[in-house]
């Protein structure tokens, strides 16, 4: 069968999932529908935001769906109309059998890790939360349990130590867009070879990447500076992590913070104390030493540098974060 033959079903949503897409269509793969998530009120004024995968999807004429149950049996019907030899899913939802047993080919998924380390919905952020130097993508067979299917093919990806969760999300898409389209090769031309996760060699133990809150976000300064440093970068630019300034006795204030250097000094400070010239540094004591904070961000303004925030907001030498 040739590729313009394969009848193709890609579900997804953010923009990790758009490149794939954008690979797929662009390489004259033959992408009979999309699915993606249903529309959703977004920021203050509570506009219908379209998913980048809708945008996507409309701009190039694609058929598409947004069901809000995958059980439902209109939408399942629908699903089936398409006759689709392979369904793909990259960041999308937890299937039902119905839905990902139903193609002649089976589904595969993108998975933004080396499975079977990091199952779960935030991958990227745990990795570099973790401090792990390496990370990869994934694709793999859909089955019951979620993430545990028979692993297709696997690249990998080194972490810098300056990298924040931006930077690898981003190499991990483009590449990602990349490694389906070879996986799609591979089914097509009957080279597959399946591995299930339990056969595969992991060092250490198995990290969960559970779904990130607003709570998860929240610095613990008691933390070494590594910990602190990596915390911080695993959440930049978002969901962002943050802490609270208690500047004096009746002020606290939520800062989050994207850019953070470690400087490794002993101190007598306790830990959360913050050390500032009010002109051009921030720096917030940890038990080995300070993490200095270079990028950061008050309630209602715009992200800044440190010497750009203290231009305009007084900060006194040993006021605590929290």
């Amino acid at each position: 069968m040739k590729k313009e033959d394969l009848r193709i079903v890609y579900m997804g949503t953010p923009d990790f999932a758009v490149e794939a897409l954008r690979q797929l269509v662009e390489g004259g793969y033959n992408v009979v529908g999309v699915i993606t998530m249903p529309d959703k009120p977004a920021g203050r004024g509570h506009k219908i935001q379209y998913s980048p995968v809708k945008q996507y999807a409309l701009e190039r004429n694609l058929p598409l769906l947004q069901p809000e149950k995958l059980k439902d049996e209109a939408f399942v019907e629908a699903l089936r109309e398409w006759k689709a030899d392979l369904q793909i899913v990259v960041a999308f939802r937890m299937l039902p059998e119905v839905v990902w047993n139903m193609p002649r080919l089976g589904t595969f998924n993108l998975h933004a890790s080396l499975l079977p380390q990091y199952r779960g919905a935030a991958p990227i952020n745990w990795a570099v939360i973790n401090g792990d130097t390496e990370t990869g993508i994934t694709t793999f067979f859909l089955k019951h349990e979620i993430d545990t299917g028979e692993v297709i093919q696997q690249v990998r990806v080194p972490i810098a130590d300056t990298d924040n969760v931006e930077v690898v999300h981003d190499k991990l898409m483009m590449l990602g867009g990349e490694l389906v389209l070879e996986t799609v090769d591979a089914i097509l031309n009957g080279t597959v070879k399946p591995i299930p996760q339990e056969e595969m060699a992991v060092v250490g133990e198995l990290r969960p990447a559970p779904k990130i809150f607003k709570d998860t976000c929240r610095i613990d300064w008691n933390q070494p500076v590594k910990k602190v440093y990596d915390f911080i970068r695993g959440l930049s630019p978002y969901p962002a992590a943050w802490s609270e300034l208690v500047a004096s006795e009746n002020e606290a204030v939520v800062v989050k913070i994207f850019e953070t250097e470690k400087m490794y000094e002993s101190h007598q400070l306790s830990a959360g104390t913050v050390v500032t010239d009010g002109k051009k540094y921030i720096k917030v004591a940890v038990p080995d030493g300070f993490v200095s904070i270079l990028s950061l961000q008050l309630p209602g303004k715009k992200r800044l540098k440190t010497d750009e925030l203290l231009r305009g907001y007084r900060l006194a030498d040993g006021c605590k974060m929290k």
